[in-house]
């Protein structure tokens, strides 16, 4: 089977390493995914040997991407614009939220710009956390003030506060005022491991 050719060995391994260390896994967990040996993964990594599309393919399931994002052959650019009135966005109950960053193949994080009406609320007390285990939140409070309920645990932040906290556990942010609230929210998948 071919070589990958789409790229040279050294720009296919340090990106194999960079996505690797990203999710924080070790060598001999990319291989315990992938069914590729270590061996094998440590000379792609170095630039030592190109992987046939076939181990190119299962290094990319090891690291939970298609093939594509893997080779990054679906990206037209390293950087995208989000324009303020193009943003995707929704409103559920008095809770509007603007999604800062692309859907971009691999992305490891969002941004979401969100305002609560006067009495509304993310969600609601029982529902279901929406993230992948592992991963956490931190959100920075642009104006008004809002409670942070987390694991039945209340947190009053007002405008310039931030918090972080694992965001696979149940939580919603509130706004008990007369006012409407602003916070921007990152969430970061898989960075936490138990």
């Amino acid at each position: 089977m071919n070589a990958v050719a789409t790229q040279d060995g050294t720009a296919v391994g340090a990106r194999v390493r960079a996505l690797r260390e990203g999710m924080d896994l070790s060598l001999r967990d990319l291989a315990a995914r992938s069914g590729v040996s270590a061996p094998m993964l440590s000379q792609v990594e170095r630039g030592q040997t190109s992987p046939t599309l076939a181990v190119a393919e299962r290094i990319a399931a090891g690291l939970e991407l298609n093939l594509s994002q893997l080779l990054r052959l679906d990206e037209h650019g390293h950087v995208v614009v989000s324009r303020a009135g193009a943003r995707r966005s929704r409103r559920r109950r008095g809770h509007r939220t603007e999604e800062l960053t692309p859907p971009l193949p691999g992305q490891r994080a969002d941004v979401s710009l969100h305002t609560l009406e006067p009495g509304a609320a993310t969600g609601r007390p029982g529902d279901p956390p929406l993230h992948e285990p592992g991963a956490r939140e931190t959100a920075i409070v642009l104006a008004g003030s809002v409670a942070l309920l987390v694991d039945g645990e209340r947190h009053d932040l007002g405008a310039g506060d931030s918090v972080t906290f694992d965001a696979d556990l149940e939580h919603h942010f509130e706004n008990p005022n007369d006012e409407p609230a602003e916070f921007v929210a990152v969430v970061a998948a898989g960075l936490r491991r138990s």
